[in-house]
């Protein structure tokens, strides 16, 4: 009997899984994210679809952490610290002083204008202060869509940063609604604690787990994968334990890895990004199978009414209070305060009341998921229409799909990168040969008009053409100037 169940369970996961896959194409097609699909297959087959019976708010919260673990960490792996560290001060302000004033203004707002207990109204505050930005990167990949100046990358770093910081006012709410004689700064060094022990464990384990990465000889390629993987999991889970930010200290670890040479990064990291996505799609029908739809329809005023303030309000406020000073074009100001949705990180927040037993729990659960459902909805959405109005919308170049790859194997400098004839430069016109190229770079491809060619020294290279080259940092120098230089008049 027990073996039928457990077929069962996997037969349903399987199916979820197969049928979110599936539905995301036809949403990424219409520019409606991911998540919001995710979320309507979990409904669909939940209580009041399908029949699937869901309410452990507990294992919901688990199953939530840990994906967002590995989501995090994936985030940190795909960030480019060259693109970020220009804008790393105004990140941190979105991530603190932008979630504390978002917080405010929604507590402020449910406490006069729906009588919320301020504690309550604080608590809500802080579940939906955090923004997804994942959502966001899909509609823009869908849509081939960039964003001029450093919104991007500031988008990005935010992403990361301002999770650790709204769980930590939700926890932290949590325990003074538990404990009423304390005062609100009684949780100062719990913050200034988890936040300096996170960013120092992250950089401490996250050069542990490097140097282990290219230290460790395992006899399998495959086996990398599952040591990574369990480094991930002792990096986040050893920080929570001794009272730091796991969240902080695995998105610190990421960047770190991510900006580092190590043994196999090329498949790791493609290993995690596969990872991440069924983490996502895994968080998302969980939770989606956690509503009941029709105790969404009592509060779908009061929750209507919240999600626009804080799509509205509380967003572009938080956005202009904490790049007041930052020397930033409006418009790319206006553009980060509309790409701010709420994604799984809220929904996953209101499940800690929910484990704390906080009588309101279920209400504000339901009113936290009607937000991210209307922002989503409606942000998620028009992002590409409101870029073109703000005039900060910028084509992504479409980059060829090579079949070789190259895996760096940590002990040297070496990469693999695309480089394109510039038109009038020497390469234009000219034969490999002719070009006098460092002797230790090796020209491994050409692709023109969508076709490879293998290059021989008489191959002769046309303006446009996307050359693949193998060579150090010094030498891939020389390449860039030679296929891009003009040539003497």
């Amino acid at each position: 009997m027990g073996e039928v169940h457990a077929e069962g369970y996997l037969l349903a996961a399987g199916v979820l899984l197969l049928v979110s896959l599936l539905v995301s194409r036809l949403g990424g097609r219409l520019g409606i994210p991911g998540l919001l699909l995710f979320l309507g297959v979990g409904m669909l087959f939940g209580s009041d679809g399908l029949g699937i019976q869901f309410q452990d708010y507990g294992l919901a919260q688990a199953i939530g952490t840990v994906a967002l673990c590995f989501i995090l960490f994936q985030g940190g792996l795909d960030t480019n610290w060259a693109k970020t560290r220009p804008v790393v001060r105004r990140g941190l302000s979105l991530a603190t002083v932008g979630v504390l004033a978002t917080a405010g203004v929604m507590a402020a707002f449910t406490h006069y204008a729906f009588g919320f207990p301020w504690l309550t109204a604080w608590l809500l505050g802080a579940i939906v202060s955090s923004t997804d930005a994942s959502a966001v990167f899909s509609v823009l990949k869908e849509r081939n869509l960039g964003l001029k100046g450093d919104i991007d990358p500031l988008l990005e770093f935010e992403s990361g940063g301002n999770d650790p910081m709204a769980v930590f006012l939700t926890v932290g709410i949590l325990e003074l609604m538990a404990h009423p004689g304390q005062g609100v700064l009684s949780i100062a060094p719990l913050f200034l604690k988890e936040m300096v022990l996170g960013a120092l464990l992250g950089l401490a384990l996250g050069r542990a787990a490097l140097w282990l990465l290219n230290r460790v000889q395992l006899q399998f390629e495959g086996l990398y994968s599952v040591l990574m993987l369990a480094l991930a999991l002792i990096i986040f889970a050893g920080t929570a334990l001794v009272g730091g930010s796991g969240f902080l200290a695995i998105y610190i670890a990421g960047v770190l890895l991510g900006n580092a040479d190590f043994i196999h990064k090329r498949s790791l990291i493609g290993f995690h990004d596969g990872l991440s996505w069924l983490m996502q799609v895994g968080m998302f029908l969980t939770l989606g199978l956690l509503v009941n739809p029709h105790e969404l329809l009592p509060t779908a005023g009061l929750a209507l009414a919240c999600s626009l303030m804080l799509v509205f309000v509380a967003r572009p406020v938080s956005v202009y209070l904490s790049l007041a000073n930052a020397r930033m074009p409006l418009n790319e100001k206006s553009m980060v305060a509309w790409v701010g949705l709420r994604g799984a990180v809220p929904i996953v927040l209101a499940t800690f009341p929910l484990v704390a037993g906080i009588p309101e729990a279920r209400t504000l659960f339901n009113i936290v998921f009607f937000i991210v459902l209307t922002s989503v909805l409606l942000q998620g959405t028009t992002l590409t229409l409101v870029a073109r109005w703000l005039h900060v919308r910028e084509e992504i170049p479409v980059q060829a799909t090579y079949p070789i790859t190259y895996t760096p194997t940590g002990h040297n400098k070496n990469e693999m990168v695309e480089v394109e004839v510039m038109r009038g430069s020497l390469a234009d016109g000219g034969r490999i040969v002719d070009l006098h190229l460092p002797p230790e770079a090796l020209v491994i491809l050409v692709h023109r008009a969508g076709e490879f060619l293998i290059p021989k020294g008489a191959t002769q290279l046309l303006a446009g053409d996307s050359v693949l080259v193998l060579a150090g940092d010094t030498e891939l120098q020389e390449v860039r100037r030679v296929l891009g230089r003009q040539p003497a008049g």
